[in-house]
């Protein structure tokens, strides 16, 4: 797997970024956009879920989603994260991500939503100012943890919320935000700690053990 910003080009808040720099030339001399994690949602480690007595075996079903659409280019780059992330949780005996019958479905979706508007023109002014003055986005990411035993009809519905904040030019990023290296660094990050959050949820639900 490439650790580099193109291959997650697929990723809306890379694309508003670059759209942000396209506006004007001068935004490319202010120096390159940073990325910072929110901490307001942290990683929950396997010791903090509840224990399963006999956990059973699982099949995982994982979309990454921008806005609410498929977006199968993230899917591909973050599926195998995903998948670490539910394994190393001991809440299944074995996770298979091909089809597999009689066991339980486990469906996990990351929904990119915006929560900062009108980033273009944002960056137009920073632009502008050469980089004098700054802008900032941030992006909302949903986690949305479906559970369905096998024999069931109703499955156990679980969500936890993140967010990655981007800054251009002298913007300032919010109080307590971790920088990341790279936005697939970012992005790596918030898969894990956002679904570590949705899965302990899903573990102290009475239905599930």
């Amino acid at each position: 797997m490439q650790n580099n910003n193109s291959k997650f080009g697929g990723g809306r808040f890379i694309r508003r970024m670059v759209m942000a720099s396209a506006l004007t030339g001068a935004a490319l001399l202010t120096g390159c956009a940073s990325f910072y994690v929110d901490t307001a949602t942290k990683a929950v480690p396997a010791s903090e879920m509840k224990k399963v007595a006999d956990p059973k075996p699982v099949q995982l079903v994982f979309e990454f989603q921008t806005k609410g659409a498929p977006n199968p280019r993230v899917t591909t780059l973050l599926k195998d994260t995903a998948a670490k992330e539910v394994i190393e949780t001991g809440l299944f005996s074995k996770v298979s991500t091909e089809p597999t019958p009689n066991v339980g479905m486990l469906n996990v979706t990351l929904n990119n939503v915006p929560i900062t508007d009108d980033a273009a023109s944002k960056g137009f002014v920073t632009g502008l100012t050469f980089g004098l003055a700054g802008s900032a986005v941030t992006d909302g990411y949903i986690c949305t943890v479906s559970y369905l035993p096998p024999g069931q009809a109703t499955p156990i519905v679980k969500t936890a919320r993140h967010a990655i904040h981007t800054t251009l030019g002298n913007a300032n990023p919010p109080a307590g935000a971790k920088k990341s290296a790279t936005a697939l660094d970012a992005v790596q990050q918030v898969t894990r700690e956002v679904l570590s959050n949705a899965l302990k949820d899903l573990s102290y639900d009475a239905a599930f053990n």
